[in-house]
């Protein structure tokens, strides 16, 4: 059942959107000041309107029926969640603005000299530009920088990029010297919308000739009938040593609203769809592996290969994860690899308990799908959440990759963190 929100925080929504729009156009009406009266009639008129539709649409969010328009949802959060940081930041430079007007104020009145004001306007004057001005016009820059680098990264969401790393393992069998691993993660294909560009994704990892290929967990969104049109283009990876995968936070179905929940989350229609989740990973030549491992063997010798459904130290995320399970059989073989969803599993458990697990690979992360990273420096919102949440850690003799993911949630783009095919080269 949808539930809207109440009268009070409705009323809440409704003043501090009012609230932001009149403050940031205060510093639109100063910036436009000297135009035509025409272009400030299409100026005021267009801010005034996409206002209005933004806090309608907030408004009356509940009403939606989103499932039907999911791509329409992911662009609809972008523009809205754009707008409000965007003025959002222009609001903090003009409170920086007023902050200094007032300091300036009360000197004035405390020592009753109006020739402090006067020198600091002559000040503003000889620089040809008042700090009021600049201060506007810089939160205005900088507002309309990041909405704009917002709607860039819509161009980006299928943008695939190709890492290879190598790692060097003493305990490494002779046998699997050279071996490659690509690894993607995070598909999440009810975002999809154009079948041709995730098949170039998928061509991209063909065109890598891997050994093995791993899958990290995070098929679909929510439900399983998101697979049904790219069943065909998955089932085109292929590897020599086979294709394996394992079970992410969405693929349970926990984020969906069916329709049959009772007061415990539990749901029949949830579980056989999560039923035909994992059969769809068998129709497409991956070998699903819930909480189990097998043994991969070359020349004589053996590599454990270790899976488990979601497990996470973040209690908002499930964790069904078995690593005793897993770990049945295996602490004889002289390496092992564990696919684990969540990098939190790395800390919380995998490196305290099982310090003979040599690499984890995880994905969840996404990087947050914005960032920056170049030489000698990244960053992104999803360290101040994840201590591990993109690329490569290493800990003694214990390594953890975590994958950027190969699709996109939420927002429909990427912003310096491009999609994700991983190529590991072990020697």
């Amino acid at each position: 059942m949808r539930t809207g929100p109440s009268a009070l925080s409705t009323l809440f929504i409704v003043l501090l959107f009012l609230a932001m729009d009149a403050y940031v156009f205060v510093a639109i009406r100063s910036i436009v000041a000297t135009f035509s009266p025409k272009w400030k009639m299409v100026i005021f008129t267009l801010y005034w309107v996409v206002s209005a539709i933004i806090l309608a649409s907030v408004l009356f969010y509940s009403k939606i029926p989103w499932e039907k328009f999911m791509l329409a949802r992911s662009y609809y959060i972008t523009v809205a969640v754009g707008v409000f940081f965007a003025k959002a930041l222009v609001i903090v430079f003009l409170l920086i603005d007023d902050g200094r007007r007032g300091v300036l104020w009360v000197i004035e009145k405390v020592r009753s000299a109006p020739a402090v004001a006067l020198v600091e306007q002559g000040k503003e004057e000889a620089t040809g530009i008042s700090r009021s001005q600049f201060l506007m016009k810089t939160g205005l820059l900088l507002g309309g920088t990041m909405l704009g680098t917002l709607l860039y990264g819509l161009s980006n969401k299928y943008n695939y990029h190709v890492r290879k790393i190598r790692l060097t393992f003493k305990n490494l069998p002779a046998a699997f010297k050279g071996m490659t691993i690509v690894q993607i993660s995070d598909v999440h294909s009810g975002s999809f919308n154009d079948k041709e560009a995730v098949m170039k994704g998928v061509e991209l990892i063909k065109a890598q000739k891997p050994d093995l290929v791993v899958f990290t967990g995070d098929l679909v969104n929510d439900k399983s009938d998101e697979m049904d049109n790219y069943i065909s283009v998955f089932n085109q990876i292929k590897a020599p040593m086979g294709v394996y995968s394992t079970l992410g936070n969405h693929d349970y179905g926990d984020y969906y609203p069916w329709p049959d929940y009772d007061e415990k989350r539990q749901s029949v229609l949830k579980a056989k769809n999560l039923e035909r989740l994992k059969s769809i990973h068998g129709e497409m030549g991956w070998r699903l592996l819930m909480n189990e491992n097998v043994i991969l063997e070359k020349d004589g010798e053996k590599m454990a290969l270790l899976g488990i459904e979601n497990w996470s130290a973040n209690p908002r995320f499930p964790r069904k994860g078995d690593m005793k399970a897993a770990y049945e059989g295996t602490a004889d073989i002289p390496f092992k690899i564990l696919l684990s969803h969540d990098p939190t599993h790395w800390d919380a458990q995998v490196r305290s308990d099982y310090k003979d697990i040599d690499l984890m690979l995880a994905g969840h992360t996404h990087g947050m799908q914005f960032g920056v990273e170049i030489p000698f420096f990244k960053w992104s919102p999803a360290q101040y959440i994840y201590k591990q949440w993109a690329g490569l850690y290493q800990d003694g003799k214990q390594s953890l990759y975590v994958n950027r993911g190969f699709g996109f949630l939420g927002y429909p783009g990427r912003v310096g963190i491009m999609p994700e095919i991983t190529v590991i080269e072990l020697v």
